[in-house]
């Protein structure tokens, strides 16, 4: 099958029997919700920047067989793959301005891909195989896949088999000739509403008494007995006010959603990993190392667009050519820059796993997460002291559009000659998406938390970071013999 275009993706998400609840209602209806369309348009710009001949090199891949995929299901061969991942996430963020949610599922991909293999070399099990004709069907038919990951936890002092519900974490519950029967759920689940198929893998690393949490597999998003709730967020209901300006990215977007889980029989050739805990914590881990790789490329290419409105509010408000404008952006851009720097360079340093995909630096791409846990903050900061308070205090479309009101808010809101006050309101009310609104979900807090909070990014940098031989080395220029 050739690339799929966007127009066919929406199309193949309509015949989805997805079941979606959202403000205490099933949605009957998600691909043409006001609030959820949005989410759908960010993963569709995906196919079609994927149709454009100036971006094939970035968002296709033509494999030793032949065939040619969308880069978001492809294993990495080298470190120009990982290199190429990184940038085509900053294009796609600067397109849409917005989490386009395909990351997770590429991500998921090449975690399970060396995993599986190392499992199969230990166990003599046939997970690799089964993942193999997964991927091969994802490629052929260019699927979109979430990962799923993060659990609901419970206690989080307590491991997943000390629970009090045990349901807590993901788990089987049963055992039979032709597959598993899996209950639990999964959190923040970002785009799985606009996935065809999800992949499910352990969140921590476990003992032996937690084997049944020890469960990876795929399952097509509409499977009986998967429901999605839909989370809320900022401002999530000016999208069905019928306001362009308001809602600041009147195209794009995401949302979030609580996955439940309800006894979804898995089969046999689904089922990537069952029982071998010891395999969990390298799945989680691996599948985390590239995820943190990816933020080094998607809140990139957002944060070009936020600098980008932020120069623009400069530019409206009449003050362009002010020094501590232009020193706040240049800070912005080093900051977003920075990040793109660390999101390179540990692909570049990527090195091939035992069976044959190429690996990111685990130091490094933990080093670039966990600059992503600040630098988006300041760079938001810096776009609201750019913006002013008009950004959160301007009047609505619907006033500045009344017959009444509308000459008041067009006279006292124009700033620089030349510009009008719609355009200026325009402009504020997309940093404002991004800071405060929608967007902030992705650009914000998911900045902080997202492929694991702060903490964790710090604790690998600890076990990465290798200070016994940079001891020794201080040891041999100071001419100390043990």
């Amino acid at each position: 099958m050739a690339l799929m275009t966007g127009e066919a993706y929406v199309e193949s998400m309509r015949k989805m029997k997805l079941n979606v609840y959202m403000f205490g209602e099933k949605v009957e209806n998600p691909i043409d919700n006001p609030i959820l369309r949005p989410s759908l348009n960010s993963v569709k710009a995906t196919y079609d920047l994927a149709q454009m001949p100036e971006y094939e090199d970035l968002m296709t891949v033509t494999l030793e067989d032949g065939r040619k995929i969308n880069r978001f299901s492809n294993i990495h061969r080298n470190t120009d793959d990982l290199i190429k991942k990184v940038k085509m996430q900053r294009l796609c963020g600067q397109k849409t301005a917005s989490c386009f949610q395909r990351c997770v599922g590429m991500d998921a991909f090449n975690a399970e891909w060396s995993t599986t293999y190392e499992t199969d070399k230990k166990y003599g099990t046939h997970y690799h195989e089964n993942f193999k004709k997964y991927l091969r069907m994802v490629q052929d038919q260019d699927l979109t896949v979430d990962g799923a990951m993060t659990d609901p936890k419970g206690d989080r002092g307590l491991a997943p088999h000390e629970q009090p519900d045990l349901d807590m974490y993901l788990r089987v519950v049963e055992r039979r000739e032709d597959g598993i029967v899996v209950r639990g759920a999964k959190a923040h689940q970002t785009g799985i509403i606009n996935s065809q198929e999800v992949i499910v893998m352990p969140t921590i690393a476990m003992g032996p008494d937690d084997k049944d949490y020890a469960v990876s597999f795929a399952v097509p998003t509409d499977a009986e007995g998967i429901t999605m709730i839909i989370g809320r967020q900022s401002c999530d209901t000016r999208k069905v006010e019928g306001s362009e300006i308001d809602v600041g990215n009147s195209e794009f977007g995401g949302v979030e959603a609580l996955v439940v889980f309800d006894d979804v029989f898995v089969p046999n050739d689904r089922i990537f990993m069952d029982g071998e805990y010891e395999f969990a914590g390298v799945l989680v881990e691996r599948f985390a190392g590239y995820h943190r790789q990816s933020y080094g490329g998607c809140k990139v290419g957002v944060g070009d667009v936020l600098i980008g409105a932020s120069a623009l509010a400069a530019d409206y408000n009449g003050v362009p050519k002010a020094s501590h404008i232009k020193d706040k952006l240049i800070e912005m851009t080093h900051l977003n820059e920075t990040l793109y720097c660390c999101g390179i360079a540990c692909s570049a340093e990527g090195t091939p796993t035992e069976s044959g995909n190429y690996i990111i630096d685990l130091l490094l791409a933990n080093v670039c997460k966990q600059n992503v846990t600040r630098f988006p903050y300041e760079i938001a900061r810096l776009a609201e002291d750019i913006a002013g308070g008009l950004m959160v205090t301007a009047p609505s479309e619907k006033d500045l559009k009344d017959p009444v009101v509308g000459g008041y808010v067009e006279k006292y809101l124009k700033a620089a000659e030349g510009v009008s006050t719609e355009n200026r309101l325009r402009i504020l009310r997309l940093i404002e998406n991004l800071t405060l609104g929608t967007a902030a979900v992705g650009y914000r807090t998911e900045s902080l938390h997202g492929a694991g909070s702060p903490q964790a990014q710090r604790i690998m940098i600890s076990r990465q970071g290798n200070i016994g031989r940079k001891k020794e080395l201080a040891k041999a220029i100071a001419k100390i013999k043990d």
